[in-house]
């Protein structure tokens, strides 16, 4: 992008000025959206009129009162590459190497985040060049409110092995595989952040309709007061504490004379101590540590500073939360004056880790309390530790939180996107959210705020169920993750504009970041091409209705299997539970016949149907193109 800055410009091309700036994602290489009226937004000098032209095509605008304008060109079809030009009494910017194609938008966690360069497929890189497809990642940041314009706006890039290597897997292979079919450019947006909650991608529309209404106010009041934001979030993660763990109202999360608080034999993850029980430990740590200071000391402020802990902390200081926050950043927490106690003082942290290594990473040396008078107190040694196992439900998270909070992604990673046209969405994300009721409603609204955003109220979004990760089930279990991946079913069915895309089979046990991306971005294409373009494209079988059988079993019908449902290696499908109004599930063997599976009833209540209900289930029942059917739950009327 280039900018040209009023007549002397014409003299001296190095003085800078003020030509218009461009907001979103228009900048050189990008390719715009077909077909739909082409918005150009950005900011120029206050009450001038600011003139776009594309293809041929011309709009004109006028800057408000605080520089910002809005210009929209009619619809384009498919073509390039062109330059746009923005023309203002202060200058001009040109916008080079513009295609007029398609646009996707590609969001969600960790899976959504691995690069092609780490998917098991990253030998075919090297001839994926494609010049008809554009790459955009944005930058990972937060903002507590909506932003319209990026700080640093991403930059676009033709699609050559060196861009392809580092971009979303997912996003390039469902891309690659639409231009076998699509014969348009094609653009890719990557915006995601692995570990993040679906909360933290929702508009505050969103969150309020999504049942997160207390969240977006403690943000709102964090904005203004962050102490009274702090306090508050702390004291719901202690009720929440509280009611999880059976402790009394009166009672304090932790336990000073805990019994079983042990020495910390290094500030490191927890797993490189050399403790087997804390080697693959997934679950709560409690840490703590005195610090005697004297009575000039105790009255100052100060910071506490505690490196890096991972996944996230909850701390306290002589009973009194100071704060609390995810992976990513050293830990900082200013205490104000009256904190601090003459004498011995306590710091307690609560960390939860959810995933891999956990613990007070460090480094040691900066771990210290910072006095207000330059007195700096080390910390590095001297905590001790004692486990609080896994809780029965995810512990909530303060709404400001990089990766878990309240809209703070959507804020600076989603919003300043707009208004640029999309052909449809991919969203790869739940992980994080497996432990959390709720998910239905939350992607319900979240799809509801990126339409909105980007003006299309029926944009398609294609979502990508959990894979299987974790132990397998030996017997009838409840599982987080199929309770996601049915309500990701749940919400698409519903939504009628979504569709959900199943990978069951191409999960690790042993690896949450499954390296098969290739097929989950096909699998991706084949729904949006349902959705987006109105093909006929078998995208995958899925469960219509149950009705009870003769027999007194139940009979199961789908939709969209191609050629018919086949249980592979077996004369019936396994992964199906009949289940009682006591909520016992057993399970049954399914016989499979066309779009059919009929479960023989065993003398015990059926109120229910499930299937893969497990975080990481076994199963065989595919239609003849090989896709499988996904986990669910069905009422049996």
């Amino acid at each position: 992008m280039a900018t040209i800055t009023g007549a002397l410009a014409l003299l001296f091309p190095s003085v800078a000025g003020a030509a218009p700036r461009l907001d979103g994602a228009i900048g050189d290489h990008a390719v715009l959206q077909r077909g739909k009226p082409i918005i150009v937004t950005g900011r120029s000098t206050p009450g001038e009129k600011v003139m776009v032209n594309l293809a041929g095509r011309s709009a004109t605008g006028q800057a408000d009162r605080e520089g910002r304008f809005r210009v929209a060109l009619p619809p384009l079809a498919a073509g390039g590459p062109y330059q746009m030009l923005v023309d203002a009494p202060s200058g001009q910017t040109f916008v080079n190497d513009l295609l007029i194609g398609d646009v996707f938008l590609c969001s969600g966690q960790s899976n959504m985040e691995l690069s092609a360069e780490q998917s098991q497929n990253s030998f075919q890189i090297g001839g994926a060049a494609d010049p008809q497809m554009r790459l955009m990642t944005v930058g990972k940041q937060l903002a507590e409110t909506p932003k319209e314009r990026f700080d640093v706006p991403p930059a676009w890039a033709a699609a050559t092995p060196g861009t392809i290597a580092k971009f979303s897997a997912v996003c390039f292979y469902a891309g690659q595989d639409l231009r076998r079919t699509i014969k348009a450019p094609i653009g890719l947006i990557h915006s995601s952040w692995g570990g993040s909650r679906i909360s933290a991608w929702m508009a505050p529309e969103g969150l309020r309709a999504g049942g997160l209404d207390l969240e977006a106010k403690a943000l709102a009041l964090h904005a203004r007061d962050a102490a009274a934001a702090e306090a508050m979030v702390a004291r719901q993660w202690e009720t929440w504490w509280r009611d999880q763990s059976g402790l009394s109202g009166a009672e304090q999360p932790w336990r000073a004379e805990h019994p079983d608080w042990s020495p910390v034999p290094a500030i490191s993850f927890f797993g490189r101590w050399g403790a087997p029980e804390m080697a693959k430990y997934l679950g709560m740590v409690w840490f703590e540590k005195t610090v005697d200071l004297t009575p000039a000391q105790a009255a100052q402020g100060a910071v506490l500073s505690l490196g890096l802990i991972d996944d996230a902390d909850r701390t306290w200081v002589n009973g009194k939360a100071v704060g609390g926050s995810s992976i990513g950043a050293p830990r900082r927490y200013r205490l104000a004056p009256g904190t601090l106690v003459a004498g011995r003082n306590r710091i307690t942290v609560n960390d939860d880790n959810v995933y891999a290594d956990g613990g007070l990473a460090g480094p040691a040396e900066l771990m210290r309390l910072q006095l207000d008078d330059g007195t700096s107190i080390p910390l590095d040694a001297g905590w001790r530790y004692a486990l609080a196992g896994r809780p029965k439900t995810n512990a909530p998270r303060a709404p400001w939180d990089d990766i878990n909070g309240a809209g703070v992604l959507y804020n600076a990673m989603i919003s300043p996107l707009s208004p640029v046209g999309l052909a449809g969405a991919l969203w790869y994300q739940g992980e994080s959210d497996t432990g959390l009721p709720g998910y239905e409603r939350r992607l319900a609204a979240m799809m509801a705020d990126w339409r909105r955003q980007f003006e299309a109220p029926t944009l398609p979004f294609a979502i990508i169920q959990l894979s299987a990760y974790g132990a397998g089930a030996s017997r009838p279990v409840e599982s987080g993750w199929a309770g996601v991946r049915d309500a990701q079913r749940r919400a698409a069915e519903t939504d009628g504009h979504a569709a959900v895309v199943v990978t069951l089979d191409l999960g690790d046990p042993y690896d949450i970041h499954p390296g098969e991306k290739q097929e989950v971005g096909r699998r991706a294409a084949d729904a949006l091409r349902v959705l987006a373009y109105g093909e006929a494209v078998a995208a995958g079988p899925r469960i219509a209705t149950s009705a009870r059988a003769p027999e007194g079993g139940v009979v199961l019908t789908f939709v969209g299997a191609a050629g018919g449902l086949v249980a592979r290696g077996a004369d019936t499908a396994i992964g199906f539970e009949l289940c009682g109004g006591d909520g016992a599930c057993r399970y049954a063997p399914g016989h499979v016949a066309g779009d059919k599976v009929t479960l023989k009833g065993d003398g015990g209540t059926i109120g229910r149907v499930r299937y893969a209900w497990a975080d990481s289930p076994t199963v065989n029942l595919f239609d003849q193109a090989g896709r499988p059917v996904g986990s669910f739950e069905i009422k049996v009327p």
